[in-house]
């Protein structure tokens, strides 16, 4: 690189300019790639809020449907009532080995905090047991697996937005001073960060003043977030980890009669005959939304979720009739008019063969993490003093179940060819 600067400083100085700008730039062109890597084992690790299995399953069912050829697997090891020194699953040096190490883990995801705080008024001594805790469980990993990436996740909020404080600033205000705490660990170990917590008020203050009372639902007891607060912090993780925006991007000219972008997607057998008809491959699948769901899609409107994690936009200009309907496989996926089609639509948020087949990889993704759990909470744990031969074979029969489950949701995740098809509407 040294050499390629000194023979650039004989060039004009526009040149040079352009070699600083690209260098300049280096990083962030390092950090546009997706954190996840092939091969990638990730634990997430935490307590009852990680123990929910709801921002962790999303997470994953994004990366499987969004990178269907990535080999990533993943382990849900959160435990209800920890803190940083352990809880119901044992002394923290006993969790760390058996529901951490034991994996081999390359990436783990650390949220905690939420007892920690003993949900009072920040005092220091209780501040500080957290953060020795805290960073014994990063020295812990790290002495064990050398090679291990750590996400610090900043813990999600107490809820003193949509019902009052509890006492003067309220508990949360708490968790962000832990959450300070967290920030600076994360920039001592050159760790990635999660924000769970910012983004997550902010939407509870948006979903108050658009939903009213209902915006309590998102965190119904104030502490554990429901499935529409889960997917809020799933997205602030994903977006640590760089994830892509887009699912696919479809444009076409009418005008023209020709494609006129296609992003993520391969589009095939383009047809403007009677209808405009095209088929399509995509490389990726949606993000599975219930929007029936009036909490998720509560949650979902008053956030940028969609616009951040979840675009599968289809363009088409040059239209000149009053509406059109959209069928993809021959079944409807709406009537749009000209203008809202030029504008774009997004298809992650219609009925499509695509969003149900991603829904089918989340149930799969819930299924492997149910008999992950009944392997780990009623057979491993509750019998490990104990010398059972039927015991291990019992944990290996469930591993195997497991796996076959999770090749299954691999296999669901693939992307299909689909036929679509614009026509113009026939009014009755």
């Amino acid at each position: 690189m040294r050499q390629v600067i000194e023979r650039a400083a004989g060039k004009p100085a526009k040149a040079l300019a352009l070699l600083l700008l690209f260098l300049m730039c280096l990083p962030l062109f390092a950090q546009s790639g997706f954190y996840l890597k092939d091969g990638d084992r990730v634990v997430f690790y935490g307590d009852s809020i990680t123990d929910q299995r709801l921002y962790t399953t999303f997470t994953e069912t994004f990366v499987v449907t969004r990178f269907p050829n990535l080999k990533v697997t993943f382990v849900h090891s959160g435990w209800g009532g920890d803190r940083v020194t352990g809880g119901g699953g044992g002394p923290v040096d006993v969790r760390l080995k058996r529901d951490v190490i034991a994996y081999r883990p390359t990436v783990v995801t650390i949220m905690l905090g939420m007892n920690d705080g003993g949900y009072k008024p920040f005092d220091e001594p209780t501040f500080q047991t957290y953060a020795t805790g805290y960073r014994h469980i990063v020295e812990t990993l790290k002495s064990a697996l050398p090679a291990v990436r750590f996400t610090l996740l900043q813990p999600s909020p107490f809820d003193d937005v949509t019902r009052p404080p509890d006492f003067a600033g309220g508990y949360n205000a708490v968790l962000v001073r832990y959450s300070q705490f967290v920030k600076e660990l994360a920039d001592q170990q050159q760790a990635s960060l999660a924000d769970l917590n910012t983004p997550v008020v902010a939407a509870l203050r948006r979903a108050s003043e658009i939903g009213g009372d209902l915006a309590r639902s998102i965190l119904p007891d104030r502490v554990h977030p429901g499935p529409s607060g889960h997917l809020l912090m799933a997205e602030a993780l994903l977006k640590a980890w760089h994830a892509p925006a887009v699912v696919t991007g479809v444009e076409i000219s009418a005008a023209d009669q020709r494609l006129a972008r296609a992003e993520n997607t391969k589009v095939s057998a383009l047809s403007f005959r009677d209808k405009i008809s095209w088929t399509q491959l995509d490389n990726a699948l949606p993000m599975p939304v219930d929007m029936s769901d009036k909490i998720v899609a509560l949650a979902i409107r008053s956030s940028d979720f969609v616009e951040s994690l979840d675009r599968q936009l289809l363009r088409v200009t040059g239209l000149t009739a009053p509406r059109y309907t959209l069928k993809i496989d021959g079944a409807e996926a709406g009537t749009f008019p000209p203008e809202q089609l030029a504008e774009g639509i997004n298809l992650s948020l219609l009925p499509t063969p695509m969003a149900k087949q991603a829904s089918a990889v989340h149930q799969l993704t819930l299924r492997h993490n149910n008999v992950h759990f009944a392997r780990w909470r009623t057979v491993q744990v509750p019998l490990e003093k104990e010398t059972l031969s039927s015991a291990e074979k019992a944990i290996a029969a469930l591993d195997a179940l497991e796996a076959d489950l999770v090749k299954q949701q691999r296999a669901a995740a693939v992307p299909k060819e689909h036929r679509y098809e614009l026509t113009q509407t026939v009014r009755e």
